[in-house]
């Protein structure tokens, strides 16, 4: 029955993460927003509410580490999708063809994992209110980050879907309130979700920390798979590994924002301390993507960009190690 319960949940969750995702892309479309800041920003936040949603879930049941095995689980799986997102549009070559134009974007989403895992180390008890201080540092970068993005614009960028497809953009008010009742539905269907799940780290003893990296990220970062190739199939490169990036860093703002949510004391600092293991794999595979970004080099054998397929094989290769570890459980 729990297994039932997570796939009916998960399925939910999917289409309504998908369908925020589509009318987020109507609103940029509507509102003239440049693809890199819509798809870092804007789609990515639209593409990580699950993640939010499945953190403040996880919080009011007690259950801390299934929300940082979610959020560095997710950021993983992001990164491995870049490399399935320049595999499979190989005669693009995506990742050469956006070169530079997300460098502040990745290196926002590597600092703040930096930042991340430091805190979850150092164990800094210092306090404003309820909230630690390393959660307060980690959301004033994530604005600080917000406001370099809209202030450094990049000439010649994708704006998204083009001219023959906006006959079949929703209109503005609609895509705002198809907007709203998907995100009602997400609000609805998480709860469910992290029960389940929770349940079926008890019934197969990998504990909530590993279900949160393994099958909760994934399922939570099925949008951004649907997003990505939805992008790319438009030509909207910049848009499809904006949202990569920028899922990123929400991830990260959303595991500081996690101590307005936790009363109990430093959010961070009640994570077990082993998930630093799993930042750190998080921050590796934003580093090889924004190095996959960046370089101007002929790496192909065949068909396969190598740093393509560095970075799903070191996803594969790190969720193997961490379970080795037995992280979470």
């Amino acid at each position: 029955m729990i297994w039932l319960t997570f796939f009916v949940s998960a399925a939910v969750l999917i289409v309504a993460a998908i369908k925020l995702s589509e009318y987020g892309d109507a609103i940029a479309f509507h509102t003239k927003l440049s693809g890199m800041f819509v798809g870092a920003l804007l789609i990515a936040s639209a593409t990580s509410l699950p993640e939010l949603l499945t953190m403040i879930n996880s919080i009011n049941l007690g259950h801390i580490n299934l929300t940082a095995g979610d959020l560095f689980g997710s950021s993983m799986f992001n990164m491995m999708l870049l490399g399935v997102l320049d595999m499979l549009f190989y005669k693009n070559r995506i990742l050469r063809r956006v070169a530079l134009k997300h460098a502040l974007t990745a290196s926002l989403g590597t600092m703040m994992t930096g930042m991340a895992v430091f805190f979850l180390l150092a164990d800094i008890n210092i306090k404003l209110g309820w909230l630690g201080l390393d959660s307060l540092l980690m959301m004033a970068m994530y604005f600080i980050g917000i406001w370099l993005l809209r202030s450094n614009p990049v000439s010649g960028m994708e704006e998204g879907a083009g001219d023959e497809e906006a006959d079949k953009i929703p209109t503005l008010r609609a895509a705002l309130i198809g907007f709203a009742v998907a995100a009602i539905v997400l609000i609805l269907a998480v709860p469910y979700m992290v029960r389940s799940g929770s349940e079926i780290a008890k019934v197969t003893g990998l504990g909530d920390g590993f279900i949160g990296m393994v099958l909760i990220a994934v399922v939570t970062s099925l949008p951004e798979l649907v997003a990505m190739i939805a992008a790319a199939r438009f030509g909207a490169y910049d848009m499809a590994v904006g949202n990569l990036f920028g899922s990123n860093v929400f991830n990260m703002f959303a595991l500081a924002f996690a101590d307005v949510i936790y009363t109990r004391g430093s959010f961070l600092g009640a994570i077990d301390p082993v998930f630093a293991l799993a930042g750190l794999l998080a921050m590796l595979l934003t580093t090889l993507g924004l190095i996959g970004n960046l370089a101007q080099v002929e790496r192909r054998i065949w068909i396969v960009e190598l740093d393509a397929l560095l970075l799903i094989v070191v996803y594969i290769a790190g969720m193997y190690l961490l379970y080795l570890r037995g992280i979470g459980g």
